[in-house]
């Protein structure tokens, strides 16, 4: 079907196909550097544990190095339409200096500034919590000792340095998003104490006041991790109620939940007491496994609430998965175009009578709306969004992600 034939056969239903390709232009998506080499990081100082973080598998292609890194992720914004963000962890300086966490400065994240404005990429930001010796035992900011729980908090304070820092530079706003891996394996018996150590950890962190639109501040909840499996100590209840005590945005992870929980559920119970929303899209297939995003119920569902509710302006969007089974790049490919796929099929939506419906309690129109809805030609106005944006689909997309794949795979 041609791009005019669909753009017909939506506007018989109210829908401006035009507004809808012009509004996904504006969303970006911010694309998270560890896919790309397994969330390694770059740092000198080894011996660490992952502190709940593995990527499984061990397919060729791996980026080894920062500027390994910057290539594939060049190719992949290359293959996606529109602009888009690149969020990046503290472990991935780029410096030949040997930092330790609490000793990390701006000029350690300098080439990857420069390279951002190069590419008319903005960057977001977030401090490494784990992977480090000093977080072997899961307990960070929540730390019973206190110098482990100041060794950690500066860090905190650097990384928002940093970030403001880069915000800056580019003009922009960074997002700068704290997740810690705090938490017990087995049934605590002082979750209050805990509690109020990283309450009084993430006080100190945020207390420096920076430009607003250079940095925003954002706190991420999970439900368990491996070897905190009796007790989170960041748990959704606590970083909502820290969020909307201090202001900050709140990270809702897809993965972060029980499986069975409907996480696009959330946004607007949030949306009504926090301004500022961040999205980590992953697929937990258990629990947080962190497979690539595809296109389906539960990323549209995420989209629809998004769009529906009117809130892509508060709503920063990321991804956040790991899978070294597969092509490295082509995850990221796949992963961005599917959130904006979803996106699209939102925007496409026509929102007004299945609301109408609802509010007159209407609910056999409504499901018949919504199932005629679903077999409107959503991929022929996807396919004209990439070629305006002069990105391939179908078999040109594959086989450009088969070729870059095959140039790389010799990294080992």
């Amino acid at each position: 079907m041609s791009y005019e034939q669909a753009r017909e056969a939506f506007a018989e239903w109210g829908v401006d196909t035009e507004a809808a390709l012009a509004t996904l232009a504006t969303i970006p998506i911010s694309m998270h550097c560890w896919q790309g080499d397994d969330v390694r990081g770059f740092e000198t100082q080894k011996g660490a544990s992952g502190g709940g973080i593995q990527a499984t598998g061990n397919h060729p292609g791996r980026a080894r190095t920062p500027d390994e890194l910057r290539a594939d992720l060049e190719f992949a914004y290359s293959q996606i339409p529109g602009k888009h963000r690149l969020n990046l962890h503290a472990c991935y300086l780029d410096t030949e200096e040997t930092p330790d966490r609490d000793a990390l400065e701006y000029h350690h994240f300098a080439p990857w500034v420069e390279w951002a404005a190069a590419q008319g990429v903005k960057l977001d930001f977030n401090p490494t919590f784990f992977a480090h010796p000093k977080a072997d035992d899961n307990l960070t900011l929540s730390h019973p000792d206190q110098g482990t729980r100041e060794f950690w908090i500066e860090h905190g304070k650097r990384c928002r340095e940093i970030a403001a820092q880069i915000g800056a530079a580019q003009g922009a706003e960074v997002v700068n998003n704290i997740w810690v891996p705090d938490g017990s394996k087995d049934n605590p018996v002082d979750r209050m104490g805990a509690r109020r150590r990283l309450e009084q950890s993430l006080d100190a962190i945020l207390a420096a006041k920076h430009d607003r639109s250079h940095l925003l501040d954002a706190v991420e909840c999970k439900l368990f991790g491996i070897g905190v499996e009796a007790m989170t100590v960041g748990s959704h209840e606590f970083y909502l109620g820290y969020a909307i005590r201090n202001q900050t945005a709140l990270c809702l992870d897809m993965g972060h939940f029980h499986p069975t929980e409907n996480v696009a559920d959330k946004l607007t119970s949030v949306a009504l007491s926090v301004h500022d929303i961040l999205l980590h899209v992953s697929r937990p297939m258990r629990w947080d496994s962190d497979h690539v995003i595809l296109l389906d119920e539960s990323i549209r569902a995420m989209a629809q609430e998004i769009v529906f509710a009117d809130l892509l302006q508060r709503t920063r969007i990321g991804l956040d998965f790991f899978d070294a089974t597969i092509s490295r790049t082509a995850a990221w490919v796949i992963g961005v175009r599917n959130m904006q796929k979803a996106l699209l099929e939102a925007l496409l939506s026509p929102v007004e009578p299945l609301r109408a419906a609802e509010t007159q309690l209407d609910f056999t129109t409504r499901l018949m709306l919504t199932e005629e809805f679903k077999s409107l030609p959503h991929g022929a106005i996807w396919q004209e969004f990439c070629a305006r944006h002069e990105r391939g689909t179908g078999r040109q997309l594959i086989s450009a992600l088969n070729a870059y794949q095959q140039g790389v795979a010799a990294r080992g």
